[in-house]
């Protein structure tokens, strides 16, 4: 799956391959996916220096502007995209926001959450993917 970032960047899912990636589905309307939103650049800060990746990907109503302005203000550390409802489908159909997935250095999900991730357990499967003990 191809995705273009804000910034004009673009990228693939199979170029992501080796590292441990973090997919979010979100909106900058839905007040959950904000607040989940800085705890998920607190965790790619504290995970990227070792071959972690966050992927935030806005969903295809959201309105474009409004997700460059939300990403600009808050500094996000990692690439953001709009959806044009591809990647939606191919993670699943995915409906809800916020949904994340923890994908392997293989290329495998790990673990899907429907709202916010429990923190605690998500670092850890983080820690054990990024050491490939899992």
């Amino acid at each position: 799956m191809r995705f273009t970032a804000l910034s004009g960047e673009t990228f693939s899912t199979s170029g992501l391959r080796g590292k441990v990636v973090l997919v979010n589905f979100w909106a900058s309307y839905c007040g959950s996916c904000v607040r989940e939103m800085l705890r998920i650049a607190d965790t790619h800060a504290k995970f990227a220096p070792r071959g972690y990746e966050t992927i935030a990907v806005a969903v295809s109503k959201d309105d474009p502007a409004r997700v460059a302005s939300f990403a600009r203000a808050h500094v996000l550390p990692f690439p953001v995209v709009i959806d044009d409802g591809t990647a939606a489908k191919q993670f699943g159909n995915v409906r809800l926001t916020p949904t994340t997935f923890l994908i392997d250095k293989q290329g495998r999900v790990l673990r899907r959450y429907v709202g916010e991730p429990d923190w605690a357990e998500l670092h850890r499967l983080v820690e054990k993917a990024l050491e490939n003990s899992i």
